[in-house]
């Protein structure tokens, strides 16, 4: 009887957790390609003035955000957005986050584990995964009403060059299609 009850459990378990993620597996687990997820409230999303900012705002006067943002910048305009200077308040933000890591730490979809930076990410390495995120969001009430993230496996050094570079690929896959199934994720290539 003590085991029906685990095996019931243990089912139960699994089915609550597979509406939860579409993907929490790595890089190295799935096929190679940019590994895109994208959500959003399934309504249609007006495009006005929007600024692009940091996650962090400590991120925000970098050289390298200001590459980043500016690759999101050119497909949120080529979207329909006006896209205008940070400081100024809009309605709507586009938050921007861009992570490297080891591939094989390297998470995407609803419940995956953040991606820190690695320590000497300039070194060269086979495994190093650059990644995007984007939320889009109103800034009166905080409401998300569409975010993607976007990874892809490199094969450089993690310069700064190459990371610019594999961002601006990124944004141009997160984007396409815009806005994308919610909740799945695919692979582009």
């Amino acid at each position: 009887m003590k085991a029906i009850f685990l095996w019931a459990g243990a089912i139960a378990a699994a089915a609550s957790l597979s509406g939860c993620s579409t993907f929490q597996g790595s890089l190295a687990e799935t096929q190679t390609g940019t590994q895109i997820y994208r959500s959003h409230l399934g309504q249609p999303i007006a495009r006005s003035q929007i600024a692009v900012e940091a996650f962090q705002a400590a991120d925000a006067n970098s050289p390298e955000f200001r590459m980043y943002s500016a690759a999101v910048a050119q497909e949120l305009r080529r979207l329909g957005w006006t896209v205008v200077n940070t400081g100024m308040q809009t309605e709507q933000v586009a938050l921007v986050d861009v992570s490297q890591g080891s591939a094989s730490r390297m998470g995407i979809g609803a419940g995956a584990p953040a991606v820190p930076a690695i320590p000497g990410a300039g070194t060269t390495s086979p495994g190093v995964a650059t990644g995007l995120e984007v939320r889009i969001k109103r800034r009166s009430d905080g409401t998300v009403f569409w975010e993607g993230q976007a990874v892809d496996e490199g094969r450089g050094s993690g310069s700064a060059g190459e990371r610019t570079a594999a961002v601006q690929r990124l944004a141009a896959a997160l984007f396409r299609d815009f806005p994308g199934e919610s909740g799945r994720t695919i692979r582009a290539r």
